[in-house]
Order: C-alpha cells, then sequence, then structure tokens
C-alpha cells in the first residue's frame, strides 16, 4: 500500500509548521542577474508585463514574463537596488540572460551574473521579524513587502527583504557575501535559540509544501499557461509596450479557456501524479468527464489532508464541488490553502 512520504514523516512536520508558528530558516539562493545601464528600466519595462519604471530604489516586484504569444516563460522577483541597477531574482538564469540578449536592440543595458557573489538565508514564520531585529544593526519593523535595505549584523554588509516563498505575514531573506555565510549561519543558530528557530532541511519542506499551502507557483506549474488562467493577470501595466501583449490583450477581451483551481483530498495515501513531475498529469472528471488536469500534488500540514491544483476549463468547476482524480474523490477549494492568521 502506498504511504504518503508527508503525513508519517515527524521529522517534515516539525520543520513545516516551525515556519507557521514560530520561525524558521533556512539557505534558498536563488540565482541573481544584475541588469544595469542608462536604459535599464525602459529595458525591463519591454520585459515585463509589470511596470518597472516606476518601483522606487528599495523596492521589488513580482511579475511574469511573456512569450510573444502570452505564455510564461518565467516568473521573477525585480528590485531596484539604485536608480539604474536592478536585481532580478529568477531559478532559470541562463534561459532568462539568453531573452534578454536576444531582445536587447540598442538598449544602453548590460547584465551580469551575480549569483556566485552571495548566499540567501530565508527567515520565515510569526517571529521572523523578532529573529531578523535581534541579528541586525538596523530595525526591520516597518519594512515593506518587497523592500530590500542595505544592513549590517555585527558589521557585516548585507541586504534584507522583506519576502519569502512560504505564505507567511512576516518572512525576511538575508543577502550576505558567499565568503561570510559559515558566520551567518553561526549567528542565526545562535539569536535563534531564544525563540526556538529550526533550521529548515528538507528540500522537499522548502520547495514544496510550504509554497503548495500558501499557492504559490513553480515554473513547472506555469508552462504553457497564461497570467488570466492563473490569477497573475492584476498589476499588468496596459499603458505600455511589453512582450507578447498584442496576444496578452486578445485573451483579456476574449477570455481565457482555462483557470487554475485548487483542490483538497481527505484520503492521504494516495498517489497521483501533477504536471509538476511531467508528463500531463492525471485527468481530473466531473460526472465521468475530463474537465481539467492535476498540475500540482502535495500535502497541508495545516489542513491534514491532500492538496492540489487543477488547471480546468474555464467555469465548468466552482469550490465545492466533488471531483474524481483517479478512483479518489477530491473536492474543489479556493487557493491558497492557508492565510497567516493576523
Amino acid at each position: 500500500m502506498f504511504k504518503n512520504v508527508y503525513k508519517y514523516d515527524d521529522m517534515k512536520r516539525r520543520e513545516h509548521m516551525a515556519v507557521r508558528k514560530t520561525v524558521g530558516w533556512y539557505l534558498w539562493t536563488h540565482q541573481l542577474l544584475e541588469v544595469k545601464g542608462n536604459d535599464a528600466d525602459k529595458f525591463l519595462d519591454l520585459i515585463y508585463p509589470k511596470s518597472i519604471s516606476n518601483l522606487k530604489v528599495g523596492n521589488g516586484r513580482y511579475t511574469t514574463m511573456l512569450n510573444e504569444q502570452a505564455e510564461i516563460i518565467d516568473d521573477v522577483i525585480v528590485f531596484r537596488i539604485e536608480d539604474q541597477k536592478f536585481w532580478v531574482s529568477t531559478l532559470f538564469l541562463t534561459k532568462l540572460q539568453s531573452w534578454l540578449s536576444f531582445h536587447k536592440g540598442d538598449f544602453n543595458v548590460e547584465f551580469e551574473n551575480i549569483t556566485p557573489k552571495y548566499h540567501m538565508y530565508a527567515v520565515q514564520g510569526p517571529q521572523s521579524k523578532d529573529l531578523i531585529n535581534a541579528l541586525a544593526d538596523n530595525d526591520v519593523s516597518h519594512e515593506q513587502l518587497l523592500s530590500i535595505n542595505d544592513n549590517l549584523i555585527d558589521g557585516i554588509p548585507v541586504k534584507i527583504s522583506r519576502a519569502g516563498f512560504t505564505g507567511e505575514k512576516f518572512g525576511f531573506e538575508i543577502y550576505i557575501p558567499v565568503e561570510k555565510a559559515d558566520e551567518m549561519e553561526k549567528k542565526i543558530r545562535s539569536k535563534g535559540e531564544p525563540f526556538g528557530a529550526v533550521e529548515i532541511t528538507e528540500i522537499q519542506i522548502m520547495a514544496w509544501t510550504l509554497p503548495t499551502e500558501a499557492g504559490f507557483y513553480y515554473m513547472r506549474d506555469l508552462m504553457h499557461t497564461n497570467p488570466f488562467e492563473v490569477g497573475l493577470n492584476h498589476g499588468i501595466d496596459w499603458e505600455k509596450n511589453f512582450i507578447g501583449k498584442e496576444a496578452l490583450l486578445e485573451i483579456k477581451l476574449s477570455g481565457p479557456t482555462r483557470e487554475m483551481v485548487g483542490f483538497t483530498m481527505e484520503e492521504s495515501d494516495v498517489h497521483i501524479i501533477g504536471k509538476d513531475l511531467g508528463g500531463p498529469g492525471a485527468p481530473v472528471l466531473l460526472n465521468g468527464k475530463e474537465v481539467g488536469r492535476v498540475s500540482k500534488f502535495n500535502y497541508s500540514y495545516v489542513l491534514e489532508k491532500c492538496v492540489g491544483y487543477i488547471l480546468a476549463e474555464k467555469d465548468i468547476v466552482k469550490p465545492g464541488d466533488h471531483v474524481a482524480i483517479k478512483t479518489h474523490d477530491a473536492v474543489i477549494a479556493e487557493i491558497p490553502f492557508y492565510n497567516y492568521k493576523i
């Protein structure tokens, strides 16, 4: 009989729930591309559908990146570090560099892979702000979501961003020079003890269970979709030109044909293959008719049940509907499955 690898693993449960109840931390370095030059903001406005040029220094913005057919080919966070210097946080830097190079044209802009220069420690959970303030010279209590600011930790220059991939109200990311990473880890361990901070060691927790509960996506979830299908169309700047705009306007006028919806499943010892693991994903049936495919399947420690995403035909299912996945009953639910308590 298949056994759920999450439900019965006490270590995974402990690490996951530390982020939900107190504070957890882990090394999770995204790839960083530095984009700079006199035309940096104008160039990034062409690349991304959300406005980049109106970002203030010290702020960031989450945005998709589209091809000419308005399909999502990456999702990133763009930070404005200086007036014409930006950091783009991605998991697909090689593809991103190639895409930017292809579209560079006459823009006065250059880009550099600065990933080897930095490590990034994520500190996430209700007490993450307290732990960061115990570490940093400058108080971070008033930092806004997706802000990034210079700070010091025992004299070590760092950048601290209020961000994360866990869905917590408070989460921070510390960017530190690689050569200082071991020293930083010791400081996090020491300062974290009074808060009961837990090091997250399981990649399945930092990369799968926490983000899935929060309704976050990976590119494997977004592949061959457009922003309207996955609810990432908010904040698009229709006043400027950007790659994929013409095709996306057509979708906006005609309406998307698919939508990403959530589902829960009480039965836990089941094996469901989502699109995120390769292939088309398990078929989803409503009254015996296929209405979509599973995009992601995971376990929620907060709900104590399996959860996932379905890329379904538009307006076919609604929250509360029962659907069949293989021979198992699932209930359509809203995404996210977890919301922090204020």
